[in-house]
């Protein structure tokens, strides 16, 4: 894809990420053929509008609470690139002021840009995946249609070979583990629209979990079914949907009594240089298993399906593992088959292949730690809709490499700093330009706001902040947001 979410702008990108981690391992033999690109239901946005909005809040901007619109910039996202920033996850919403810190930090929307803008993570439209899927299945049927000329050959098999034995540890040993409990998803709205993605056993009650934006067509009265690698295929229903996490939870009718949930690894324990594996169905191809290295860690992804309604944030896996549409949702394992991330999120050129303009894999895909995702797979499955950390303040999304800058206005006139709110107990003021987050380095408001919602509510974080030209440290309490609306 190209690097705009399907013409979407989406929020600047930070030009000097986090550093990686410390001492990479050993690399890993590269995957075989291209893996599944996030299918974008709807990667939402966080909500922008301010970030000082709690829940049940509404601003008078348009759709306020969250999310906000995207900025004209494109931005770093995977899975489409989107962005408005917050630091939290409060209410988004554009105006004078920043994204809220509802979600974590509002944003300021920028002024509209001219051309394409750098570095854009795009999103892959459900749609297209299953578009792109087909067309892939009908080539392969043209191809063979027209070298049968007639005859046939056959082809006697070996009988000298004998079995052969995967050790463990092996990528042929932890795809045959893992591929049983993963699931190819195919999500319809009423109205027939719709695509395909991947999911993963999360427990032995059915439930599977996936992207939001792989099932985002199925939550209000669409049709939602799960298939597994023996073909028994079980129809499924939206337990719970984080559109600014971009997590869903969905629980099989009649499941079946011998599920084997994946093993969950840790991926705060992840090394630049460890091996990957990922599962999913590029382009509608079921069961594809592709492989790789953790290239970076801590990296700030926005994205979106290019409607420009909602967008995703978050502080990613960075792994060269191909993944192309149809990926989304699916897991990203270890060497040891643990899962330590969901693939969500590719960065694509320009012009994808097929003959569709559907982005493919160029080696830069991003996922969803696996620590973040359980916690919120958790409270999906508990309460069917997700919290967010806040830091109640409205930070700009202006193209930045200075920090996350708290914005002079909020959005539809409110207070930049939410009144009593974690910032302004903190001592935080508007102009105020924050640079780290504990030990983390803050270089724009969409990385601020992917690093507040590794959090969780009631956390406690050091925040360092420059004003004045001088620099100074706080500590701030999280607060929370309780949905995505």
């Amino acid at each position: 894809m190209s690097t705009e979410n399907e013409g979407t702008a989406v929020p600047p990108a930070p030009s000097a990420p986090p550093p990686p981690a410390d001492a990479p391992a050993a690399s890993v033999p590269q995957g075989a053929h291209p893996g599944a690109a996030p299918a974008a239901g709807d990667p939402y946005g966080p909500p922008a509008a301010q970030a000082h909005q709690g829940a049940g809040e509404s601003s008078s901007a348009p759709d306020p609470s969250w999310p906000p619109p995207p900025p004209s910039t494109p931005a770093y996202g995977g899975d489409g690139a989107a962005g408005h920033g917050v630091a939290g996850h409060g209410a988004a919403g554009q105006g004078g002021g920043g994204w809220g810190a509802g979600w974590g930090a509002a944003h300021q929307q920028p002024a509209p840009k001219n051309g394409r803008g750098r570095g854009g993570l795009v999103a892959a439209v459900l749609v297209a995946a299953l578009v792109a899927g087909g067309l892939g299945g009908g080539l392969g049927y043209t191809l063979a249609e027209e070298n049968d000329s007639g005859g046939s050959t056959t082809v006697s098999s070996s009988t000298s070979g004998g079995n052969v034995k995967r050790d463990p540890g092996t990528v042929a040993a932890v795809a045959a583990a893992a591929l049983p409990s993963t699931v190819t998803i195919e999500a319809a709205s009423s109205s027939g629209e719709g695509g395909t993605g991947t999911g993963f056993v999360f427990d032995k009650q059915g439930h599977i979990v996936t992207n939001n934006h792989v099932v985002a067509d199925a939550v209000d009265g669409g049709n939602l079914t799960a298939t597994f690698p023996n073909g028994k295929k079980y129809d499924a229903e939206v337990v719970g949907n984080a559109q600014g996490y971009d997590v869903a939870v969905i629980k099989l009718k009649n499941a079946p009594s011998d599920l084997k949930p994946l093993t969950l690894g840790n991926s705060d324990d992840v090394a630049v240089g460890d091996s990957t594996i990922a599962i999913g169905a590029p382009f509608g191809l079921s069961d594809t298993v592709t492989t790789g290295i953790i290239s970076a860690k801590n990296r700030p992804v926005a994205s979106s399906d290019g409607s420009g309604s909602k967008a995703s944030y978050m502080s990613a896996l960075q792994t060269d593992a191909s993944i192309n549409p149809g990926n989304s949702g699916g897991p990203l394992l270890d060497a040891q088959g643990n899962v330590i991330g969901i693939n969500s999120a590719i960065q694509s050129t320009s012009n994808g292949g097929f003959g569709t303009g559907q982005a493919g894999s160029i080696g830069l895909g991003f996922a969803i730690p696996i620590n973040q995702a359980k916690y919120v797979a958790q409270e999906l499955i508990e309460t069917g809709k997700p919290v967010y950390a806040k830091i109640g303040a409205s930070v700009s999304l202006e193209d930045s490499t200075n920090g996350a800058q708290i914005t002079e206005q909020g959005v539809g006139g409110t207070e930049p700093v939410d009144p009593g709110g974690p910032a302004d107990k903190a001592g935080l003021k508007p102009g105020d330009v924050i640079t780290k987050l504990d030990d983390r380095v803050i270089d724009s408001g969409p990385t601020l706001i992917g690093e507040i919602w590794t959090h969780k509510p009631g956390d406690e974080v050091t925040i360092t902040y420059e004003r004045g030209g001088k620099e100074h440290t706080t500590e701030l309490t999280l607060g929370s947001r309780v949905g995505d609306s």
